[in-house]
């Protein structure tokens, strides 16, 4: 039998990382992970201003190093045997480029400007800018652009993003031929597109975040786009009316990208997509299962039949897309701007004296590992405690209804609250976020039948995962690769580049399976909802009298 291969490459916020994948069974051959440099040293961001960027050679160079490493590494796998490759992002992640797609800041005279590079997913510089899409949306006497994002337009998305630096960045704007998001940049970058009007346009990304739907004619339209800001008058023919999903053949790679990564220039680049969506395939998602893809943040991924869908808009999620996942099959995703985020706040809470009065870093970063897992376990000593509520907005709120102005908040705090309490009592917050997810869909008559986890969290805290479950009233599968979503992009791989037939062929074949199932107990069941209903009540007084907070 002729020996296969492909490769996913899953671009996260820190680093890039790279597997090679054989298509007959999903064995991951080799894997290599880069971070970027520029962003570790926190290069163009400023934290108090909530201003994420990335340089886009910070990608580039991660790539081609983290696929010389594993092909370097397989010393028994030709590269000719290699068929595609395929990427997701974060996002939404968008970029101003030139009349040859390529980003501005990869042109010497904005080679240090912010405004020039990708605006990171969790950039909330442009919090005005989307209360004001929100305002014209729902004022307009046209259609409601944003219906088919929830109804709330988010400051993490791309007309928001886009604006925000418009307005702030003359030259930028000046200069701007269009805007690509950084899962369109990649695969026109490795097929040697170099005009605007011929890019990979990904259909995932424009309908979660740019208001793309086929009932619109593609984008919402310059009447919709001057009525929020006369500065966007034109920007709607600089961008794309039609797209495509992730199991499109883009093309091969071209001539420079196949010398740089060592790799035939028959390797066939498919298309791309945001890393939660590329995740729940990795996941082996099914109809009506949720994937939670768990980190830093959550992105909740659904899938459902057009028919189970039918004409409704979901009200309060990040979006509701046909062939965001899986082709001809609408996609719905929802999500918490905090989770594992909000853990690792409360650890470099605790580690401020350890950092302020231990100088030597090995010592340092020691107790910092330990830090969760010593947390962890004593958090989990603890029974369910209805005195202590916890808000996980720290990041803000994705779902229901995005609201980045809010903030977190603990309420039953006494003396003898201890780190233990607190850390369990913020665990029970994100997975009451999590819950209010669920209830949402539910809300509107879309069955959640499967719970999938996948990332970091997912595999490494079972107390989370454990409270997950009792607080969601459902099982939980945790699944079994700890590279699920890399590895969702090698199955699009597989299909783009004929290996496989269909998605679920791919899913069937690639898919490793579930190594945890966590199932909720009966004893706490009553305790976790009445815990639940205090949270909301919770939140919904700091949500109406936190100034600026209110919907």
């Amino acid at each position: 039998m002729e020996k296969s291969y492909v490769i996913g490459v899953d671009y996260g916020s820190d680093s890039v990382r790279a597997v090679l994948v054989d298509t007959k069974d999903g064995k991951i051959e080799a894997e290599s992970v880069f971070y970027y440099p520029r962003w570790k040293e926190g290069r163009f961001c400023d934290p108090e201003r909530n201003m994420f960027r990335q340089h886009p050679l910070d990608y580039t160079e991660g790539l081609e190093t983290t696929v010389k490493t594993i092909l370097s590494s397989c010393v028994n796998v030709n590269a000719k045997d290699i068929k595609g490759i395929a990427v997701d992002t974060t996002g939404s992640t968008p970029c101003a480029v030139d009349k040859t797609g390529t980003p501005l800041a990869l042109l010497p005279e904005f080679a240090e400007n912010p405004n020039a590079m990708f605006i990171l997913w969790k950039d909330h510089t442009a919090i005005s800018e989307a209360e004001q899409i929100n305002y014209a949306a729902k004022t307009s006497e046209e259609d409601d652009f944003t219906k088919y994002v929830g109804g709330v337009y988010s400051s993490e998305w791309f007309w928001a993003k886009m604006l925000h630096v418009i307005r702030e960045d003359e030259s930028v704007r000046k200069n701007a031929a269009s805007w690509v998001e950084h899962c369109d940049w990649i695969p026109n970058l490795l097929t040697g597109r170099n005009s605007i009007e011929s890019l990979y346009r990904s259909r995932c990304a424009a309908g979660h975040k740019a208001m793309w739907n086929e009932e619109f004619d593609g984008l919402p339209s310059e009447e919709f786009l001057v009525s929020v800001d006369p500065l966007l008058k034109g920007m709607r023919a600089k961008l794309y009316s039609k797209t495509q999903t992730a199991d499109t053949h883009v093309g091969t790679l071209c001539p420079e990208w196949a010398k740089k990564l060592g790799l035939p220039e028959t390797v066939v680049v498919g298309g791309s997509a945001f890393d939660a969506h590329m995740g729940a395939i990795g996941g082996e998602i099914r109809p009506f299962d949720m994937v939670k893809v768990i980190g830093t943040s959550t992105c909740d991924i659904m899938v459902a039949p057009k028919s189970a869908v039918g004409d409704k808009c979901v009200g309060g999620i990040c979006g509701q897309v046909e062939g965001s996942v899986i082709p001809g099959v609408v996609g719905l995703e929802a999500g918490q701007s905090a989770f594992g985020d909000v853990y690792a706040w409360f650890r470099n809470l605790l580690m401020w004296p350890v950092k302020t009065f231990i100088s030597e870093n090995e010592t340092r970063e020691m107790i910092e590992d330990k830090m969760l897992n010593m947390l962890e376990k004593e958090a989990a000593l603890l029974s369910p405690n209805e005195d202590i509520i916890a808000l996980d907005w720290f990041n803000g709120r994705r779902t229901p209804y995005a609201n980045q102005n809010l903030k977190g908040a603990m309420y039953g705090l006494t003396l003898a609250t201890d780190a233990p309490r607190i850390y369990r009592a913020l665990i029970e917050s994100t997975a009451f976020g999590a819950r209010a997810i669920l209830d949402r869909f539910e809300e509107e008559q879309i069955p959640v039948k499967r719970i999938i986890a996948i990332g970091g969290v997912a595999r490494k805290s079972k107390l989370g995962m454990q409270i997950l479950s009792d607080i969601m009233n459902r099982e939980i599968l945790v699944s079994a690769s700890d590279q699920a979503v890399a590895l969702g992009a090698a199955m699009f791989a597989a299909v783009s580049s004929g290996v496989h037939e269909s998605l679920e062929e791919a899913q069937d074949k690639m898919g490793g399976g579930y190594s945890d199932t966590f199932s909720p107990r009966p004893e706490v069941r009553d305790i976790y909802e009445r815990m639940y209903n205090r949270y909301k009540t919770f939140g919904s007084f700091i949500e109406k009298n936190t100034t600026g907070a209110e919907k």
